[in-house]
């Protein structure tokens, strides 16, 4: 997994306003979701080049697009775990009629079960409306070097994983900040010493890592991009890294 990559990120950001706006036209139980944070977790995703990204969710949304999106600008792969197999065939019909089937991996079952057979995820987006959401955190296996855990839904109290995570040890730095995006999400970042070090040259966002330091805040960078298809200029922001 290289660097980050902000035309990825771009390009992903693009891709999922588009396909999230076409799906709500069509669906309305897609077009009640939160807009910004499926954009913002699809730029993630991509500008980290994650390649191997995990959902467990209660059924599909805006965020499975999002992730999908991601996987097709970074060439790895989306595994979606749905508890519920009535799910299933609508959440592969949507999948297909956003032309991103090749991208994503369904599996139905216990999720606890199944999310046991991934190793070193590099990105993770754990539904936090599934039951027991908390211990399906704890048993995620990311990827030590560098890897995104997002607890997605976080409404009020609830609490993600705080900065602890399975498995890091040794010179892994783990940093977890909840915004106020959608229904409430928090962000874990894990990677190793060199690689926030190098980060932290150049600055980023304000938050709290595991032996407690606060970062100094870094300027988000506003995008501006026409679309020639629809005449359409957007203008949003992206992060500059994870």
């Amino acid at each position: 997994m290289g660097g980050w990559s902000a035309t990825s990120a771009t390009n992903a950001f693009l891709d999922t306003l588009k396909l999230c706006n076409n799906q709500g036209k069509d669906n309305n139980s897609l077009s009640t979701q939160e807009p910004e944070s499926n954009e913002f977790l699809s730029a993630l995703a991509a500008g980290m080049s994650a390649q191997l990204i995990v959902e467990v969710s209660t059924e599909v949304s805006p965020s499975t697009i999002a992730l999908a999106a991601a996987a097709r600008q970074t060439g790895g792969r989306l595994v979606c775990i749905l508890p519920e197999p009535e799910t299933l065939a609508q959440s592969r019909q949507v999948i297909k009629d956003s032309g991103l089937k090749d991208m994503v991996e369904f599996k139905v079952g216990d999720p606890f079960e199944l999310l046991s057979h991934y190793e070193n995820i590099d990105f993770s987006l754990i539904d936090c409306k599934t039951d027991d959401y908390t211990r399906l955190l704890k048993l995620l296996d990311v990827n030590p070097r560098r890897s995104v855990v997002v607890a997605n839904n976080l409404v009020g109290e609830s609490k993600g994983l705080g900065g602890s995570v399975r498995g890091v040890k040794g010179k892994t730095l783990v940093r977890s900040l909840k915004h106020p995006i959608g229904e409430g999400m928090e962000v874990t970042m894990i990677g190793n010493c060199e690689e926030f070090e190098k980060k932290d040259k150049g600055g980023v966002k304000s938050h709290h890592d595991i032996r407690g330091r606060v970062k100094k805040p870094r300027k988000s960078e506003w995008v501006i991009k026409f679309d020639e298809e629809s005449g359409e200029e957007h203008i949003y922001r992206i992060p500059h890294s994870i």
